[in-house]
């Protein structure tokens, strides 16, 4: 036999798979269906921004023009709204409205189906056992969803500020929608995100804390509903406002009515009294004039750093309670 006879033939070099891996990409193929629907509301929602920005505030500032309902002119016939104004205002309600349920709808699918159900079905505890820690587990559940509910959200505000900042004369003119206004106040800035994210986080610790699927959807959604209840009370108080002061009285200003009232001659507040014309009334309770506290447009920005600072402060204890649970449960440190 000769030396070529001999040798052992070639065997061909193993090839690398070229598909994604690692735990980013599991977590991303177990959730393909979270992640379609999420593309799917971002897509939506900007659809119906985009609608109300450009085709829906075309034709109701046109019909706007038609009626001569836009120069400022009294008119009976702009009491009622036009079909196409009505139709520019349900766009500008529901892209805000589909903004804001965007926290409750991440509270409910990290609570639910993200911790809860693997926490149910044990295949959290079979990943532990590969190679994938618990800590690095649930930081891999907290930071992919993040990366994509920051995006998302983010594009979304962009868009929104864009609808509100193009045409500002329909909101006047309509009425029915200012800067202030809950929904308008947190699609229009960062805090929406904040939302989403807080809504992740206590949706992560309710999985963790009931370890089932539909009572950690339940606590994650009514975790967030209390939060966003409470600082839209909070909200005007995040600011110092500003103060007017009149002896007779004034116009309400545009703007975030916090507090009104009357003062003396001393400049102590009291009650609003509705005095009226009534002399007696306002001597007898030594009234010298009435106030007005209120947040101007000029506070936006203040007012949403401050609250998505709390909200991102509340996001990260959430995210620290959910590790110290997850420590004591399994003894893990990373």
């Amino acid at each position: 036999m000769t030396a070529t006879a001999l040798a052992a033939p070639k065997q061909p070099a193993k090839q690398r798979t070229r598909r994604l891996h690692g735990l980013p990409w599991t977590l991303l193929r177990v959730h393909r269906s979270a992640l379609w629907f999420w593309l799917l509301y971002v897509t939506v929602t900007a659809g119906v921004i985009l609608w109300t920005y450009g085709p829906g505030a075309d034709s109701a500032l046109a019909e706007l023009a038609r009626s001569g309902c836009g120069d400022g002119t009294p008119n009976l016939g702009c009491d009622m709204a036009s079909a196409n104004m009505s139709r520019w205002d349900t766009g500008m309600a529901l892209g805000s409205g589909l903004m804001a349920v965007a926290p409750f709808l991440t509270a409910a699918w990290a609570g639910g189906a993200l911790i809860g159900r693997e926490l149910e079905n044990g295949t959290a505890q079979l990943a532990w056992t590969q190679s994938v820690s618990p800590a690095r587990w649930l930081a891999g559940k907290l930071a992919v969803p993040a990366v994509l509910i920051v995006t998302g959200t983010l594009l979304l505000t962009v868009l929104h500020r864009m609808m509100w900042t193009s045409h500002p004369e329909l909101a006047r003119w309509y009425g029915s929608w200012n800067w202030y206004d809950p929904q308008i106040f947190n699609a229009n800035g960062i805090s929406a995100t904040a939302y989403a994210l807080l809504g992740l986080a206590l949706g992560v610790l309710a999985g963790m804390i009931a370890r089932r699927s539909l009572p950690g959807l339940g606590i994650g959604i009514v975790g967030i509903g209390i939060v966003v209840q409470q600082f839209q009370s909070l909200r005007p108080h995040l600011w110092p406002a500003e103060t007017r002061k009149s002896p007779i009285g004034f116009e309400a200003p545009d703007g975030m009515i916090v507090g009104k009232g009357s003062y003396t001659s001393t400049g102590a507040r009291i009650p609003d009294l509705l005095c009226g014309d009534s002399t007696a009334c306002v001597t007898r309770n030594d009234v010298a004039g009435v106030y007005l506290d209120f947040h101007p447009v000029s506070h936006f920005w203040p007012l949403q750093l401050m609250e998505t600072g709390l909200l991102l402060a509340l996001a990260a204890v959430a995210a620290l309670a959910a590790f110290v649970l997850l420590k004591r449960r399994t003894g893990a440190t990373r």
